[in-house]
Protein backbone atom coordinates (compact mmCIF):
# COMPACT_ATOMS: atom_id res chain seq x y z
CA UNK A 1 0.00 0.00 0.00
CA UNK A 2 1.49 3.55 -1.01
CA UNK A 3 0.11 5.60 1.81
CA UNK A 4 -3.35 7.42 2.20
CA UNK A 5 -4.11 7.03 -1.75
CA UNK A 6 -4.02 3.61 -1.82
CA UNK A 7 -6.20 3.41 1.09
CA UNK A 8 -8.46 5.83 -0.13
CA UNK A 9 -9.08 3.67 -3.59
CA UNK A 10 -9.81 0.58 -1.00
CA UNK A 11 -12.23 2.55 0.71
CA UNK A 12 -13.98 3.83 -2.64
CA UNK A 13 -14.09 0.12 -4.20
CA UNK A 14 -16.06 -1.26 -1.10
CA UNK A 15 -18.35 1.45 -1.21
CA UNK A 16 -19.16 1.06 -4.60
CA UNK A 17 -20.07 -2.24 -3.99
CA UNK A 18 -22.04 -1.38 -1.16
CA UNK A 19 -24.46 1.08 -2.53
CA UNK A 20 -24.64 -1.19 -6.00
CA UNK A 21 -26.06 -4.16 -3.37
CA UNK A 22 -29.09 -5.62 -4.64
CA UNK A 23 -28.78 -9.15 -3.02
CA UNK A 24 -31.77 -8.70 -0.20
CA UNK A 25 -35.51 -8.64 -2.43
CA UNK A 26 -37.19 -7.83 0.79
CA UNK A 27 -34.83 -5.32 1.63
CA UNK A 28 -34.50 -3.31 -1.85
CA UNK A 29 -38.36 -3.50 -2.32
CA UNK A 30 -38.64 -1.31 1.10
CA UNK A 31 -36.17 0.86 0.93
CA UNK A 32 -37.15 2.02 -2.71
CA UNK A 33 -40.83 1.89 -1.65
CA UNK A 34 -40.07 4.18 1.36
CA UNK A 35 -38.30 6.68 -0.99
CA UNK A 36 -40.92 6.91 -3.58
CA UNK A 37 -43.81 7.42 -0.51
CA UNK A 38 -41.97 9.57 1.69
CA UNK A 39 -42.60 10.71 5.05
CA UNK A 40 -45.25 13.50 4.95
CA UNK A 41 -42.39 16.22 6.64
CA UNK A 42 -39.74 15.37 3.51
CA UNK A 43 -41.92 15.50 0.77
CA UNK A 44 -39.87 17.77 -0.77
CA UNK A 45 -36.59 15.66 -0.38
CA UNK A 46 -34.73 13.16 -2.56
CA UNK A 47 -34.12 10.32 -0.89
CA UNK A 48 -31.08 8.60 -1.10
CA UNK A 49 -32.82 4.77 -1.29
CA UNK A 50 -29.97 2.45 -1.58
CA UNK A 51 -27.62 0.42 0.36
CA UNK A 52 -26.08 2.97 2.87
CA UNK A 53 -22.04 3.35 3.18
CA UNK A 54 -20.40 3.58 6.71
CA UNK A 55 -18.14 6.69 6.91
CA UNK A 56 -15.34 8.23 8.91
CA UNK A 57 -11.71 8.30 9.65
CA UNK A 58 -10.29 5.93 7.64
CA UNK A 59 -7.23 5.86 9.78
CA UNK A 60 -9.47 5.27 12.46
CA UNK A 61 -8.30 3.31 15.70
CA UNK A 62 -12.21 3.45 16.64
CA UNK A 63 -15.18 1.16 14.83
CA UNK A 64 -18.50 1.93 15.83
CA UNK A 65 -21.31 -0.54 14.16
CA UNK A 66 -24.89 -0.36 14.44
CA UNK A 67 -27.62 -2.09 13.45
CA UNK A 68 -29.18 -0.66 9.98
CA UNK A 69 -29.91 2.68 7.81
CA UNK A 70 -33.65 4.31 9.76
CA UNK A 71 -36.31 4.50 7.01
CA UNK A 72 -36.64 8.38 7.11
CA UNK A 73 -33.26 8.98 8.68
CA UNK A 74 -30.07 7.21 6.46
CA UNK A 75 -32.30 5.72 3.64
CA UNK A 76 -33.52 9.24 3.15
CA UNK A 77 -29.53 11.37 3.63
CA UNK A 78 -27.39 8.16 2.33
CA UNK A 79 -25.12 8.74 5.53
CA UNK A 80 -25.49 6.36 7.94
CA UNK A 81 -27.20 7.79 11.68
CA UNK A 82 -27.40 10.78 9.93
CA UNK A 83 -30.76 12.67 9.81
CA UNK A 84 -33.23 10.50 12.74
CA UNK A 85 -33.12 10.65 16.63
CA UNK A 86 -30.75 7.85 16.98
CA UNK A 87 -28.41 9.75 15.09
CA UNK A 88 -28.74 12.99 16.96
CA UNK A 89 -28.13 11.21 20.54
CA UNK A 90 -25.11 9.62 19.04
CA UNK A 91 -23.23 12.85 17.21
CA UNK A 92 -24.49 14.53 20.35
CA UNK A 93 -21.90 12.00 22.40
CA UNK A 94 -19.50 11.55 19.96
CA UNK A 95 -19.27 15.22 19.81
CA UNK A 96 -18.95 15.93 23.86
CA UNK A 97 -15.93 13.13 23.94
CA UNK A 98 -13.73 14.95 20.93
CA UNK A 99 -14.84 12.21 18.40
CA UNK A 100 -16.90 14.72 16.36
CA UNK A 101 -16.34 18.51 15.02
CA UNK A 102 -20.24 18.99 15.45
CA UNK A 103 -23.32 17.88 17.50
CA UNK A 104 -25.73 17.27 14.73
CA UNK A 105 -26.05 16.33 11.94
CA UNK A 106 -28.67 16.22 9.23
CA UNK A 107 -27.59 15.96 5.73
CA UNK A 108 -24.26 13.69 4.37
CA UNK A 109 -23.03 17.12 3.24
CA UNK A 110 -23.08 19.17 6.37
CA UNK A 111 -19.56 19.40 7.26
CA UNK A 112 -19.17 16.60 10.11
CA UNK A 113 -16.34 15.18 10.53
CA UNK A 114 -15.19 12.14 12.54
CA UNK A 115 -12.06 11.89 14.13
CA UNK A 116 -10.35 8.36 14.95
CA UNK A 117 -13.88 7.13 14.54
CA UNK A 118 -15.41 4.81 11.49
CA UNK A 119 -19.20 4.49 11.98
CA UNK A 120 -21.06 1.72 10.24
CA UNK A 121 -23.29 -1.13 10.22
CA UNK A 122 -24.54 -4.51 10.16
CA UNK A 123 -26.84 -4.45 7.61
CA UNK A 124 -26.70 -1.41 5.08
CA UNK A 125 -30.70 -1.29 3.56
CA UNK A 126 -33.41 -0.08 5.59
CA UNK A 127 -35.97 -2.88 6.86
CA UNK A 128 -38.68 -3.32 7.38
CA UNK A 129 -40.00 -2.45 11.36
CA UNK A 130 -36.07 -2.14 12.01
CA UNK A 131 -35.91 -6.02 11.91
CA UNK A 132 -33.67 -7.51 8.99
CA UNK A 133 -33.99 -11.22 8.98
CA UNK A 134 -31.22 -13.82 9.12
CA UNK A 135 -30.33 -14.55 5.90
CA UNK A 136 -30.48 -10.95 5.19
CA UNK A 137 -27.94 -10.45 8.32
CA UNK A 138 -25.68 -12.88 6.86
CA UNK A 139 -25.94 -11.67 3.40
CA UNK A 140 -24.60 -8.53 4.65
CA UNK A 141 -21.85 -9.57 6.64
CA UNK A 142 -19.09 -10.24 4.64
CA UNK A 143 -19.29 -5.67 4.17
CA UNK A 144 -18.61 -5.61 8.00
CA UNK A 145 -16.16 -7.80 7.85
CA UNK A 146 -13.91 -5.91 5.31
CA UNK A 147 -14.23 -2.94 6.94
CA UNK A 148 -12.86 -4.50 10.03
CA UNK A 149 -9.89 -5.61 7.49
CA UNK A 150 -9.65 -2.23 5.97
CA UNK A 151 -9.26 -0.57 9.49
CA UNK A 152 -5.69 -0.93 9.41
CA UNK A 153 -5.14 1.08 12.85
CA UNK A 154 -8.59 -0.25 14.65
CA UNK A 155 -7.91 -0.76 18.13
CA UNK A 156 -10.81 -1.23 19.55
CA UNK A 157 -15.22 -1.51 18.28
CA UNK A 158 -18.08 -0.27 20.29
CA UNK A 159 -21.01 -2.16 19.21
CA UNK A 160 -24.53 -0.43 19.59
CA UNK A 161 -26.76 -3.11 20.34
CA UNK A 162 -27.03 -6.67 20.84
CA UNK A 163 -27.19 -7.80 17.52
CA UNK A 164 -24.19 -5.46 16.16
CA UNK A 165 -22.30 -7.12 19.27
CA UNK A 166 -23.47 -10.85 18.29
CA UNK A 167 -22.41 -10.33 14.45
CA UNK A 168 -18.88 -8.89 15.43
CA UNK A 169 -18.08 -11.80 17.48
CA UNK A 170 -19.12 -13.87 14.76
CA UNK A 171 -16.58 -12.24 12.19
CA UNK A 172 -14.02 -12.88 14.80
CA UNK A 173 -14.81 -16.37 15.73
CA UNK A 174 -14.75 -17.73 12.20
CA UNK A 175 -11.28 -19.64 12.11
CA UNK A 176 -10.53 -18.83 15.47
CA UNK A 177 -10.85 -21.12 18.52
CA UNK A 178 -9.68 -18.75 20.94
CA UNK A 179 -12.38 -15.99 21.26
CA UNK A 180 -14.53 -16.83 23.43
CA UNK A 181 -18.43 -17.06 23.84
CA UNK A 182 -19.91 -13.41 25.45
CA UNK A 183 -22.56 -12.32 26.54
CA UNK A 184 -24.02 -8.43 25.69
CA UNK A 185 -24.01 -6.51 28.61
CA UNK A 186 -24.61 -2.69 28.57
CA UNK A 187 -20.85 -1.14 29.57
CA UNK A 188 -19.27 -4.47 29.37
CA UNK A 189 -15.59 -4.30 27.58
CA UNK A 190 -14.70 -7.59 26.14
CA UNK A 191 -10.95 -9.26 25.28
CA UNK A 192 -11.70 -10.48 22.25
CA UNK A 193 -7.76 -12.05 22.14
CA UNK A 194 -4.27 -11.31 21.39
CA UNK A 195 -4.00 -8.81 18.64
CA UNK A 196 -7.60 -8.49 18.15
CA UNK A 197 -9.58 -5.05 19.14
CA UNK A 198 -10.92 -4.97 22.54
CA UNK A 199 -15.00 -5.07 22.16
CA UNK A 200 -16.98 -2.59 24.19
CA UNK A 201 -20.69 -2.77 24.28
CA UNK A 202 -23.99 -0.68 24.63
CA UNK A 203 -27.51 -0.18 24.13
CA UNK A 204 -28.24 0.86 20.96
CA UNK A 205 -29.49 4.49 20.75
CA UNK A 206 -32.43 3.94 19.46
CA UNK A 207 -35.58 6.64 20.02
CA UNK A 208 -36.92 3.05 21.97
CA UNK A 209 -34.17 3.12 24.34
CA UNK A 210 -33.72 6.75 25.10
CA UNK A 211 -37.05 7.36 25.49
CA UNK A 212 -37.84 4.70 27.83
CA UNK A 213 -34.93 6.03 29.98
CA UNK A 214 -32.80 2.08 29.18
CA UNK A 215 -30.42 4.21 27.43
CA UNK A 216 -29.56 7.77 29.40
CA UNK A 217 -27.56 10.71 28.06
CA UNK A 218 -25.15 9.90 31.24
CA UNK A 219 -24.92 6.12 30.19
CA UNK A 220 -24.20 6.85 26.46
CA UNK A 221 -21.03 9.31 27.82
CA UNK A 222 -19.71 6.65 29.89
CA UNK A 223 -19.60 4.18 26.64
CA UNK A 224 -17.02 7.04 25.14
CA UNK A 225 -15.22 8.06 28.33
CA UNK A 226 -14.23 4.57 28.41
CA UNK A 227 -13.44 4.10 24.83
CA UNK A 228 -11.19 7.22 24.87
CA UNK A 229 -9.51 5.83 28.23
CA UNK A 230 -8.75 2.64 26.18
CA UNK A 231 -7.55 4.00 23.15
CA UNK A 232 -5.44 6.26 25.67
CA UNK A 233 -7.32 9.90 25.17
CA UNK A 234 -7.74 10.06 28.60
Amino acid sequence: MNGITDLVKIWQLHDEMVIACRKCPRLVAWREQIAIVKRRAYQDQVYWGKPVPGFGDLEARLLVVGLAPGAHGANRTGRIFTGDASGDFLFNALFEAGFANQPTSHDRNDGLMLKDVYITAVCRCAPPQNKPLPDEVNTCIPYLQEEIENLINLTGIVALGKIAFENILRIFQQGRRSVPRLEFTHGGVYNLGTGLPWLLASYHPSRQNTQTGRLTAAMFAQIWTEACKRLGEV
